[in-house]
């Protein structure tokens, strides 16, 4: 008998409104995440602190645990400082790091895992990926997806605007990736989950083409719908492919080549996006994502970020090698520095005009 249908991980409950996180104990107790309240909390030392006194007076059952920073040890510690205490649930309140970390922790204790993003930085909220650093730079570490996920409006707003702006870039590159995935299909016969790649092309269009800015609960709401689409998108695949190609794969060389002197992960994946639509030839859409990216205030040439033309060409030709066996238009041309450096100056002209 075929197999007409699946089941589609995602979370039990997305909650995207202004006051969610006062909301929190009532969402988690009704839908029967955790009835009793026992709860273990994962947030920062800095800024989770008001957070903490925020909510402990409506979570009277919930451990807090600050976390250092977005390091695998960080991860193992938390796990290993929750383990055997019955909770119900980890909840990760922060930013991707924190959120990260929590995923992690969750996943080695075998707890579910409820995500409170206090930042729109990226699609990590809500992918079944934990980023972590290690000794060897950083590693991308397969966990389940949050069971629950929770983004206050109000409390997005209160952040830095960079995250926002950050979030948008990697919202957008979800475009340019899915153009790398198609083209792999047809250059090397890789297969596409066309599930996957709707629901990761669609939450990338509904933020490239939305008229709004940042400053509006009607584009937060889109944005943030945007990146739990993303993250479903990516479990639904099983990796990282429906939202991350040649875009990533330049942000990630800049990583790893400059340290010290990297930008937001969202500017740097959103300029790697306006440039690989350069490469493919689809100028049109390349000066389109320019022209977004700077409405929205994100960078659209290296310098705006602190890097000259020649790193920027370095990064474009090292990032191959950041995620050895997957293919983007990068791999498919292969392009020297001086061939890179043309297309650059070609771009250039391609989002002045």
């Amino acid at each position: 008998m075929p197999v007409l249908t699946r089941l589609i991980p995602s979370p039990v409950v997305v909650d995207i409104s202004r006051g969610a996180m006062d909301d929190l104990a009532g969402l988690l107790a009704d839908q029967r995440i955790s009835a009793s309240g026992k709860l273990a909390i994962a947030t920062s030392g800095g800024s989770g602190l008001a957070l903490r006194d925020r909510l402990a007076p409506v979570l009277p059952g919930a451990d807090w645990y600050a976390i250092a920073d977005g390091a695998i040890d960080s991860a193992v510690k938390l796990a290993d400082d929750i383990k055997g205490k019955r909770y119900d649930a980890v909840v990760g309140l922060g930013g991707g790091k924190i959120i990260d970390v929590a995923k992690y922790a969750a996943a080695r204790v075998g707890l579910p895992m409820v995500a409170v993003a206090t930042n729109l930085a990226h699609d990590g909220i809500c992918s079944p990926v934990s980023i972590l650093d290690n000794d060897n730079g950083r590693g991308s570490y397969g966990v389940p997806m949050p069971i629950a996920m929770v983004i206050d409006l109000d409390v997005i707003r209160d952040a830095p605007v960079r995250f926002v702006r950050s979030g948008i870039g990697d919202a957008i590159s979800n475009i340019s990736a899915i153009a790398d995935w198609e083209l792999s299909h047809r250059v090397t016969g890789e297969q596409i989950d066309g599930l996957a790649a709707a629901m990761a092309r669609t939450a990338g269009e509904a933020v490239l083409r939305h008229p709004g800015g940042v400053g509006t609960d009607d584009f937060l709401t889109v944005l943030s719908e945007s990146l739990v689409l993303s993250g479903i998108a990516m479990s639904i695949s099983g990796d990282s492919r429906p939202s991350s190609g040649a875009c990533h794969e330049i942000s990630h060389a800049f990583d790893l080549l400059y340290p010290k002197r990297a930008a937001s992960h969202g500017e740097q994946v959103g300029l790697g996006a306006a440039f690989a639509m350069q490469l493919r030839g689809a100028h049109d859409d390349a000066a389109l994502f320019a022209d977004v990216l700077r409405r929205h205030g994100l960078p659209v040439i290296p310098e705006e970020i602190g890097f000259s033309v020649d790193e920027f060409v370095n990064a474009v030709q090292y990032a191959p090698q950041t995620r050895p066996g997957r293919f983007t238009i990068l791999e498919h041309l292969d392009l020297s520095a001086d061939q890179i450096r043309d297309a650059y100056a070609d771009y250039v002209k391609t989002i002045s005009s």
